[in-house]
């Protein structure tokens, strides 16, 4: 079934199957056509492959002790990206969770800042000026409140911005899903809640999360609407969060999207995925890849073969490559960096706490 650009809901006739635009095979659902054109599409894999790329590589450097605890985005692409390019990074806010890179690229941070974020620089929590992006969220779904703060904020100022904020099935079961979602329906907040719903909170499935039929269903109970889109579509994603984009800006308020994705890897690098989900459900998912999706659907139109993807693995390799390299040129942070950014002026115990340690740290230098 297509998807109607337009802000009227409902967009689909049963709120439990997902709303499909691209197929597995890469061809077009009957009576669909594509939101994106052959360019946005091409820019939108770039940036999915980019993503998988470094999964890997954070994989390979967390696995040397180079890298702190790492989730990789891999299966869950075309959710994160889809959602994204449906956004202006010039007015709209992302705020997320940790499993989503490709749309914090887009969104303009640089890969350098989210690798020194995950090498525990301090330099990697700063958000470059101009980017509207708060920072990852490790605690989950501690900064959905904040969304919905954000966003009252951007309404009240009478500023035209909408926030999107990610996060996963399990953190849809923690009290603060239901209070920024009870807030923002009471104050018709335009913010978007993107729920990346990938099978699992860790090791629990979701059919021992919620005996709801969907997570979208939810919505309705805080007074607006809910959809479910097959997560790992691009183009089902890009044109579902378009049309809650449009509904938020002109004032309808909240969207709940259920993206129903599958997270092909570990939850996270501590994580052991083998000893709970089989080799059968996983080759299920990977038939589904929503990379080689846009793949096919680019090849029948001409748009993708050996050549391009040489030529795509090549850019993307010395992409990641200058990250690193610029990572690794910041200096190491010092002790006196626990004391910058955590207020305007420092308290007068943090100050005590500064001389004290200034003045230790000269005694041991001069020998006292």
């Amino acid at each position: 079934m297509g998807c109607p650009l337009t802000p009227q809901f409902p967009y689909h006739d049963d709120p439990v199957v997902p709303l499909q635009v691209l197929q597995p095979n890469g061809k077009l659902v009957e009576g669909s056509t594509s939101p994106m054109d052959d360019e946005q599409m091409l820019r939108a894999l770039r940036l999915m492959l980019l993503s998988r790329a470094f999964d890997f590589k954070g994989v390979s450097l967390q696995r040397q002790g180079r890298f702190g605890t790492f989730s990789p985005v891999r299966g869950q692409e075309a959710s994160v990206v889809g959602s994204a390019f449906a956004l202006n990074p010039a007015r709209d806010w992302i705020v997320p969770q940790y499993r989503e890179l490709p749309a914090l690229l887009h969104h303009g941070l640089p890969l350098e800042n989210f690798i020194l974020y995950f090498n525990g620089h301090p330099a990697g929590g700063h958000i470059p000026d101009g980017v509207r992006l708060l920072p990852i969220q490790i605690s989950v779904a501690a900064h959905l409140p904040h969304a919905v703060g954000l966003a009252w904020g951007l309404q009240l100022q009478g500023v035209d911005g909408i926030v999107l904020t990610y996060f996963g099935d399990g953190a849809s079961s923690e009290g603060d899903f239901h209070e920024a979602c009870n807030l923002a329906g009471v104050v018709k907040a335009p913010v978007i809640f993107f729920l990346q719903n990938n099978a699992w909170a860790i090791s629990t499935p979701r059919s021992r999360q919620s005996a709801a039929r969907s997570f979208a269903e939810r919505a309705p109970g805080y007074g607006f609407n809910g959809v479910v889109v097959d997560g790992n579509d691009l183009l089902a994603v890009y044109a579902v969060t378009a049309v809650a984009v449009e509904r938020a800006r002109a004032g309808f308020g909240p969207t709940l999207i259920e993206s129903q994705t599958y997270r092909l890897g570990a939850h996270n690098t501590a994580d052991d995925p083998t000893r709970y989900i089989s080799r059968e459900i996983l080759n299920t998912w990977s038939d589904r890849d929503p990379i080689l999706r846009v793949q096919r659907y680019l090849a029948a139109r001409g748009c993708w073969n050996d050549h391009t993807a040489s030529e795509f693995d090549d850019d993307i390799s010395q992409t990641i490559d200058r990250a690193l390299a610029a990572a690794r040129a910041v200096p190491q942070p010092t002790a006196e960096d626990l004391f910058k950014h955590t207020h305007a002026k420092l308290t007068q115990r943090q100050a005590r706490q500064l001389r004290e340690y200034t003045f230790s740290t000269t005694a041991r230098t001069i020998g006292w």
